[in-house]
């Protein structure tokens, strides 16, 4: 029965041990995709300390073009604004420092190409 015990607590241990650098700020959730044309997005959270660290990225391969961005969490809109492709790789990044509230985060990522209609839309839970 010790022998079963020691092996219990050494793997609450080690499993304690394993989450303390997630909530330390090492924690970090990624998705991507294809938008509704030939460009691409990745959307990135991380924390980082009592805020979030947010990346949403559009790669066009086309410099220059205007597009429409929109970011929301939980369903507030917490960004809204234009972004310019620019060179050398056609596209643009988006970063923000949202509040990490309690419990699960869900965010939206949307981008619709003002000369194109392309759009782009990535999603993620945190």
């Amino acid at each position: 029965m010790r022998k079963v015990m020691a092996v219990v607590i050494s793997a609450a241990a080690v499993l304690a041990l394993a989450a303390a650098p997630a909530s330390a700020g090492g924690r970090e959730v990624r998705r991507e995709g294809s938008c509704s044309a030939a460009s691409d997005w990745k959307l990135k959270v991380k924390a980082d300390g009592a805020r979030l660290e947010l990346e949403f990225e559009v790669d066009q391969n086309v410099v220059g073009d205007t597009w429409r961005v929109r970011v929301f969490q939980n369903g507030d809109r917490i960004f809204a604004g234009n972004r310019t492709t620019q060179a050398p790789s056609g596209s643009f990044e988006l970063s923000l420092r949202p509040a990490d509230s309690a419990g699960s985060d869900r965010f939206v990522a949307k981008a619709r190409n003002v000369s194109t209609d392309e759009t782009c839309r990535g999603a993620l839970t945190f």
